[in-house]
C-alpha cells in the first residue's frame, strides 16, 4: 500500500516538472489566473492547481500573402510582402490577445493596403524601401498592445496589370528614342563647331583648301588602282616657271 502511494507522490511530483528552453519563457496561470514568469530552464508547476504556456521569443516571419491593391491614382495592383516580428512582452501576447501570429498576420494584410493606397503607382515603383518602412512603423505601433516588435517589412513583389505592363514599355521606349535623337543632335551640334573651326583655318592658308579638295576626288574614286595624283595649280606653274 504504501508501494503505490509512494509510486503515485512520485509521478505527481514529476507530473509538474516543466522544461523552458532557452529561446522561450512560459506563463503559470493558479487556478485560471496568472501567478508569473517562467524562465528557461527545470521549473515546476503543480498538477492540477496550476498550468502553464510556453512563448517562442524568436523571431517569426509572416509571408504575406498577394493582396489586390488599388493605388493613389486608381491603378490596380497585386502586391506581396515578408513581416518580420518577435514577441518583446510575453505577459501581453497571451493576455491581451487570442492568438498573436493570426492577428499579426491580419494586421499585416490590412496595413499594406491601406498604404499602398496612399501613394501612386511611380511612388510604390521607385520607394519600396520607404512604404515598407512605413508599413513597418504603422504595424509596430498598432501591435505594441500585444507586446510585438516588428523588425522590419519587405515588400516582395509588385504585379501589373498586363496593358499597364504594356503602356510602360511604350513610355520607356520613347524616352530611350529621346534620348538617342538629344545624343545625335549635340554630335552634329559638335560636328558643326569642328566644320566652322576647320573653315576658319582655311580661309587663312590658301592652299589647304585646294589640297582637301583635290583629296576628297581622290577618296572617293570607285576604282583605287586608277586613282589620279592632282596637284594645284600652284605647283604647276612653279614647275613650268623652273622649265
Amino acid at each position: 500500500m504504501f508501494i503505490i502511494l509512494g509510486i503515485l507522490v512520485l509521478i505527481f511530483v514529476l507530473s509538474g516538472i516543466k522544461i523552458i528552453y532557452e529561446y522561450e519563457q512560459g506563463l503559470r496561470f493558479t487556478l485560471g489566473k496568472y501567478t508569473g514568469l517562467m524562465g528557461p530552464g527545470l521549473n515546476i508547476v503543480i498538477p492540477i492547481f496550476q498550468t502553464y504556456q510556453k512563448v517562442d521569443t524568436r523571431v517569426k516571419t509572416i509571408d504575406v500573402p498577394k493582396q489586390d491593391c488599388i493605388t493613389k491614382d486608381n491603378v490596380s495592383v497585386n502586391v506581396d510582402a515578408v513581416t518580420y516580428y518577435f514577441v518583446q512582452d510575453v505577459e501581453k501576447s497571451i493576455l491581451n490577445v487570442e492568438d498573436f501570429y493570426y492577428a499579426m498576420s491580419q494586421l499585416s494584410q490590412t496595413t499594406m493596403r491601406d498604404v499602398v493606397g496612399e501613394v501612386s503607382l511611380d511612388e510604390l515603383l521607385a520607394n519600396r524601401d520607404q512604404i515598407s518602412d512605413k508599413i513597418r512603423l504603422v504595424i509596430d505601433k498598432a501591435s505594441d498592445a500585444w507586446g510585438l516588435k516588428v523588425e522590419r517589412v519587405e515588400l516582395k513583389h509588385v504585379e501589373l496589370p498586363s496593358d499597364m505592363k504594356r503602356i510602360m514599355a511604350r513610355e520607356a521606349e520613347a524616352e530611350r528614342e529621346k534620348r538617342g535623337i538629344i545624343i545625335k543632335s549635340s554630335g552634329e551640334v559638335e560636328a558643326a563647331k569642328n566644320l566652322a573651326a576647320a573653315a576658319k583655318l582655311m580661309a587663312v592658308t590658301p592652299g589647304a583648301m585646294q589640297l582637301r579638295t583635290l583629296q576628297t576626288i581622290n577618296d572617293i574614286s570607285p576604282d583605287p588602282s586608277q586613282k589620279f595624283i592632282f596637284f594645284p595649280t600652284e605647283f604647276v606653274d612653279m614647275f613650268g616657271k623652273k622649265k
